[in-house]
């Protein structure tokens, strides 16, 4: 296995940190495991490195113009993809994703080493942009780093960074369109070439029916439409598609939850503070964080403590004490009205069952023989039945999130909340409208008619109570895409929320 090259100086070796985790996350993608994704990764990371060397120190052209060169992480990532290819050719296919190794050998994976006029139009476009301004393009769309970041990093002006980004995104559609007429194409698609332009321009534009349902048939087209619109968030998934190939949507997707937990959206720690961010500042925000938290208990203890005083007379201690919960419980939350009695009300979920038995069983004295708020201890509501309990406190919760959708397919992501630790788990779930999964990470799926199952993988398989366990895929639909429902995790029913 061969060593990472040694960076030049303290500028490469940031760029190499960075990099690397960029292609250890499509090395993972690419692998059938954790030392495989280590063994791939090291290689395209000293092919890739070595390539772009070599680039640097040739001479330069003449003619003032640059060599079409990808910009650092796009042309290690494209190392990653074409090492994985030299694995396959030598015999080492076992140790990659077989998905992957389906790809390689098929027409998708030869337009890449293909003619250049049929390659990909976002790998085309991207190359033809100047090296600062393809870098900026793909930190900001693909890597999803804030603007501020990106142009600290490129010594861009902050202030001037979001002009500059579309002007390069302006710059990139142009590139592509040019490229798109390049390209050897038949009579029909010629003819819709024009009508293309014109629709991707305005964002209010609505695509006539003849050419939605052309789009939907030709690849190629398909994706011109995607690079040639700037608008409606469709750009980084053109860019990461075209330029990386196979698992370039699921890459996409593990960069933009990367940067969520650099930037403190997942909750990082100390060592993952974001850059520029100092040690005292978040020092300051932790101390602001608990003394609101401290003062919250001391007031809910004071609550607590002049609500069981003994003044006034049992009918106001009944009222007080049917509204009243344990501050130290986290669970249960304080109704905001008292029970109603139990003859026309039923349970509303967990805490005000919760806190109706915590009053019953923690009142200092008897209620009135006719207080009809109250019950005596070890009886239960006539209305109340073991399946409203279990609908009203599922197992799980799910989030459905529908990121992208195209003429013919869509990308979307799953996130299940489980109230128990998990060893392994197993969520299905079930279409309306006949959609295929093609594609799924961070899971393994299987499909039934419309029934689709996706399982754990052997990274992620435990999962603590109250955490998320989460994964996303690619899939086809025809007419009409409905949400999924009948969610289930383990064979349990989940509750789904937004």
């Amino acid at each position: 296995m061969p060593d990472l090259p040694t960076p030049q100086d303290a500028s490469e070796a940031a760029l190499f940190s960075e990099c690397w985790d960029a292609v250890l996350a499509y090395a993972d993608l690419c692998t059938s495991g954790s030392t495989a994704a280590a063994q791939l990764g090291r290689e395209a990371f000293a092919h890739g490195i070595r390539e772009a060397r070599a680039a640097d120190a040739g001479p330069a052209r003449t003619s003032g113009r640059r060599p079409a060169r990808l910009p650092r992480i796009p042309l290690l990532l494209t190392a990653v993809r074409t090492t994985a290819a030299d694995w396959e050719d030598a015999g080492q296919g076992h140790k990659l994703d077989p998905d992957l190794r389906l790809w390689l050998n098929s027409d998708k994976a030869a337009r890449y080493t293909g003619p250049p006029l049929r390659r990909p139009l976002a790998l085309r476009g991207l190359r033809d942009l100047q090296q600062a301004d393809a870098e900026l393009l793909w930190l900001a769309e693909v890597e999803a780093l804030p603007l501020s970041l990106v142009a600290r990093r490129l010594g861009l002006d902050p202030a001037t960074a979001g002009d500059e980004l579309q002007q390069v995104r302006t710059l990139f559609r142009d590139r592509c369109h040019r490229n798109h007429l390049d390209t050897p194409m038949d009579a029909r698609c010629r003819s819709y070439a024009r009508l293309l332009d014109a629709v991707t321009r305005a964002s209010a534009a609505d695509t006539p029916g003849d050419l939605s349902r052309h789009l939907a048939t030709c690849v190629e087209c398909a994706e011109a439409a995607a690079c040639l619109r700037l608008h409606g968030g469709g750009l980084p998934g053109a860019l990461a598609g075209g330029v990386i190939g196979w698992g370039g949507l699921a890459y996409l997707e593990r960069r933009r939850r990367a940067a969520e937990v650099r930037l403190g959206a997942g909750r990082p720690g100390r060592a993952e503070l974001p850059p520029g961010e100092s040690e005292e500042g978040a020092q300051k925000a932790r101390v602001a964080r608990n003394g609101l938290l401290v003062a919250a208990v001391l007031v809910s203890v004071l609550a607590l403590g002049v609500s069981m005083m003994p003044f006034g007379g049992d009918d106001l201690g009944a009222r007080g004490d049917a509204g009243r919960q344990p501050v130290a419980d986290p669970d249960l939350s304080v109704p905001s009205v008292p029970s109603l009695p139990p003859a026309t009300s039923k349970p509303a979920g967990k805490a005000t069952e919760h806190t109706e038995n915590w009053g019953k069983s923690q009142k200092p004295g008897k209620p009135e023989s006719g207080d009809s708020r109250t019950e005596p201890q070890g009886t239960s509501s006539p209305t109340e039945r073991p399946e409203d309990r279990e609908s009203a406190d599922p197992a799980c919760r799910v989030e459905y999130d529908l990121v992208n959708q195209w003429p013919d397919g869509f990308q979307a992501t799953v996130t299940v909340t489980t109230n128990e630790p998990l060893d392994s788990w197993r969520v299905s779930w079930s279409f309306r409208d006949g959609q295929q999964v093609g594609q799924m990470w961070d899971a393994s799926v299987a499909q039934n008619g419309s029934r689709v199952t996706a399982t754990a993988a052997d990274y992620n398989k435990s999962v603590q109570a109250g955490d998320d366990l989460a994964f996303g895929f690619l899939a086809s639909w025809r007419g009409k895409n409905s949400p999924p429902y009948d969610f289930e995790l383990n064979g349990e029913d989940c509750a789904k929320t937004g």
